[in-house]
């Protein structure tokens, strides 16, 4: 301050509410220093106002506005959005699938807040975790690598390193637990009666004197899914005697429902499908002989007799394609006669044709029928002279009334030509 006195005597203030002192260092000379530490990822920039005031009075002042931004240093670590992840996968998938997505965030500038994402690498199953996931370094994206079987793998635990680009960098690490999902990939094995290595059906022995209700025998299987789709159920699809037998729907077990009569066949033949409740369904089917007998000692000797059943679909298919056979072949041997017929019609008429013998200018073959003669005879226009008790007469036939009326080409009439023998007529008397 130019002024003397009291009146040059200067002070500066900044307010109070800043993070920010001024220190005077030598006569008119002040340095600004902070109070506490900044934070640029609270405030990132400060508007400092700087007033100073002389002590004259009244006292005169003036001040100047600094703009202060605050530099990032990379003081803070990535953060997940969550503190673990949990994800589901449909097994079976294809190769390359993804699995799910996560996200980290850093509040720090440019290049201490650019993160990339990693797997931190183990073990699983004698083999690294590398070969069956991948992320992708800049999205956080999983995928699958490899198809992956419930019945083998059912859940995948591993870390996710998210790590900043500062000097030096920061990272954190989240848990991440995948659950493979089952799919009805698995048909029902039946364990019990498994069927014998010759081809043929599994026999099981039932007494005549067996009451209703007699456990005959018990189907077994497994299915290799889980939750509903291992959920099994038993039918009896096909019987020899149906009403003879019944089959628990979920216990697998085949019961009688009747007594045995005299009139039921000593050897019973059942199929039983097994089938579980996935979405399509899959089934198993097995066939079993149930043998009939009052004392089972006296009948092993004849089970070796027994043979594997002849399914009865696969006669009627048989016999329906012999009468296909048969009704095609009756088809073909009659076309083959017609056509016998007709050729033989057509070869007599050409050959008519050919060896037609012509009477007195005229085919023998154009006088057919009574029709045919009664129009040729009517064709000719003939004059007959008779005399009284004269045994000759002369036939004149007259050149320009010779025709034939069957065809278009003319007849040749003539003395050299007659078709009535002029002779001698005889005439009675009485005439």
């Amino acid at each position: 301050d130019r002024d003397s006195g009291d009146n040059g005597e200067v002070k500066c203030s900044i307010p109070s509410n800043l993070p920010f002192w001024l220190k005077k260092t030598m006569e008119s000379f002040y340095s600004l220093e902070t109070d506490k530490a900044l934070d640029r990822e609270q405030l990132p920039t400060y508007s400092i106002t700087v007033t100073a005031v002389d002590n004259g009075a009244p006292p005169l002042s003036t001040s100047v506005v600094i703009s202060l931004q605050v530099l990032d240093t990379n003081d803070n670590p990535p953060q997940f959005l969550e503190s673990k992840y949990t994800s589901y996968l449909l097994e079976n998938n294809p190769k390359g699938a993804s699995a799910f997505s996560l996200k980290a965030s850093d509040p720090d500038w440019e290049e201490n807040a650019r993160i990339t994402y990693s797997i931190i690498d183990s073990q699983m199953r004698d083999s690294p975790l590398s070969s069956y996931l991948s992320i992708n370094s800049e999205t956080g994206t999983v995928y699958a690598l490899s198809s992956l079987d419930y019945e083998e793998i059912q859940e995948i635990q591993f870390q996710v390193k998210a790590q900043d680009g500062g000097s030096p960098s920061l990272s954190s690490n989240v848990s991440v637990t995948l659950f493979i999902l089952d799919q009805n990939d698995n048909v029902p094995e039946i364990l019990y009666p498994s069927p014998p290595a010759d081809g043929s059906t599994r026999i099981e022995l039932a007494p005549r004197s067996s009451e209703p209700g007699y456990l005959v025998t018990k189907v077994v299987a497994i299915d290799a899914d889980s939750g509903q789709n291992s959920w099994l159920s038993y039918q009896l699809i096909k019987a020899t005697e149906p009403g003879l037998f019944t089959m628990g729907l979920h216990t697998g077990e085949i019961r009688t429902a009747r007594l045995f009569l005299e009139k039921d066949a000593l050897k019973q033949i059942l199929v039983v499908l097994v089938k579980d409740n996935g979405q399509p369904p899959l089934s198993a089917s097995v066939t079993l002989t149930v043998v009939l007998a009052d004392n089972i000692p006296e009948i092993l000797s004849d089970l070796s007799n027994i043979s594997a059943p002849v399914d009865p679909q696969s006669d009627l298919t048989f016999y329906l394609v012999i009468g296909v056979v048969f009704v095609s072949c009756l088809f073909f041997t009659f076309l083959l006669v017609l056509l016998a017929i007709r050729l033989y019609r057509w070869k007599n008429l050409k050959l008519l044709e050919s060896e037609s013998v012509h009477f007195s200018g005229v085919p023998v073959s154009q006088f057919v029928g009574m029709d045919g003669v009664r129009a040729f005879l009517q064709s000719y226009c003939h004059t007959i002279s008779l005399t009284r008790d004269s045994r000759k007469s002369h036939c004149n036939f007259h050149e320009e009334n010779c025709s034939n009326t069957l065809t278009n080409q003319p007849l040749t009439c003539g003395v050299s030509d007659p078709i009535l023998a002029c002779g001698d007529l005889s005439l009675k008397n009485d005439e």
